[in-house]
Parts: structure tokens; sequence; C-alpha cells
């Protein structure tokens, strides 16, 4: 292989990976911002006033989601790592980097996915009066950073 050719694969190479890499950082900063977001978790939990029923409830809301995110976290991390190989096989964009890329989004998609149906089944666990704060915080999250 020529000089001009492993730059060119090392270029392609390094820009997969940094965009790869991108999406990752994105997500994550974006499921951040809706899941972890220290003021949603303070109000849900020390501003609504929430019944003992109403904690159990979101509590085992909670961990149910946990097992959830964590095993389609670990499908993108296998994702990547298909990626990874694929790359270092192939040196183009080839099918199996191609193939790798659609199982990452079809996680992350499932994980987006099962994050939202998650906040609507806390939001459920709520009285009118409680839905109507955490509504306002979960929409403020979602759009915080937005012009």
């Amino acid at each position: 292989m020529t000089a001009l050719a492993r730059t060119i694969v090392l270029i392609v190479l390094l820009t997969a990976l940094a965009g790869a890499a991108g999406a990752w950082v994105g997500f994550q900063y974006g499921l951040t911002r809706v899941q972890s977001n220290s003021s949603l978790d303070d109000v849900l939990h020390h501003q609504l006033g929430l019944t003992a029923e109403q904690e159990n409830r979101i509590g085992a809301l909670e961990a149910e989601f946990a097992k959830s995110r964590k095993a389609l976290e670990g499908e993108m991390r296998a994702a990547n790592r298909d990626l990874s190989a694929a790359l270092g096989s192939e040196h183009e964009y080839g099918p199996q980097a191609k193939q790798a890329i659609e199982r990452f989004h079809l996680a992350m998609g499932a994980l987006q996915e099962q994050t939202i149906k998650h906040i609507l089944a806390m939001r459920a666990a709520l009285t009118p009066e409680q839905a109507e704060r955490f509504d306002k915080t979960v929409l403020e999250a979602l759009t915080a950073g937005q012009p």
C-alpha cells in the first residue's frame, strides 16, 4: 500500500471514529439532560410532596428503567466495538461498518423511546397538580440550551 493510500485510509478511519464518538457524546449529553437532570430529580423527589405510595411506585419504575437502560447502553457499546472491528478490517465505510452503525442507532432509538415511556409512567403516578409542575420541568430540560 502506498503512503498516499495509507493516509487516505487513516483519514477515513479517523473521520468515522470521530463521527461515532461525536454521536455517542451528543446522545449521552442529551440523555443526561433529561434523565439525570438534577432539577428534574429534585422536583420529583423533593418538591412535589410525593406520598409514600407514589415514592414506592416511582422507585419501582426507576429500578425497572435502570435495568432496561443498562442493557441498551450495553448494546450501544457492543455496536461501537463492532464498528471498531469493521473499520479495522474493512478500512472503509463498508457493509460491516454500516451494519454496526445501524445497530447503534437502533439501540439509541430504543433507549430514547424507553426514556420517554419511563418519564410518562412516572407522570402517571402523580396528581394533576404534581404532573403540571413535573411537565414544566421535563419540557424545560428537553429544550435547555436551545435558542
